[in-house]
């Protein structure tokens, strides 16, 4: 027929679900690795590491990482990437 596909109430639901993850702070999607996440912070504050693989990395680093360029994957080289949009 020609009339719009009406979205079923359980297709609604799974939409309106997926919408909220997207959106929900980690503490909410899943407490345990925000925990564990915050036990790590607290270690590296209380001790010096001389480990060289082991340093702080700065605040505009981690805001680099957490941004939405994380969405963005490239394999290859540029201008010879295994598929395009990048």
């Amino acid at each position: 027929s020609s009339l719009p596909h009406k979205a079923l109430p359980d297709e609604d639901k799974a939409r309106a679900n997926w919408i909220k993850q997207l959106n929900a702070p980690l503490e909410e999607i899943d407490p345990e690795i925000a925990d564990i996440i915050e036990l790590e912070k607290a270690r590296q504050w209380k001790g010096l590491e001389l480990i060289p693989s082991e340093n702080f990395t700065s605040v505009s680093v981690m805001q680099a990482v957490g941004s939405v360029m994380t969405n963005k994957y490239s394999e290859g080289y540029p201008g010879a990437r295994y598929y395009g949009g990048n």
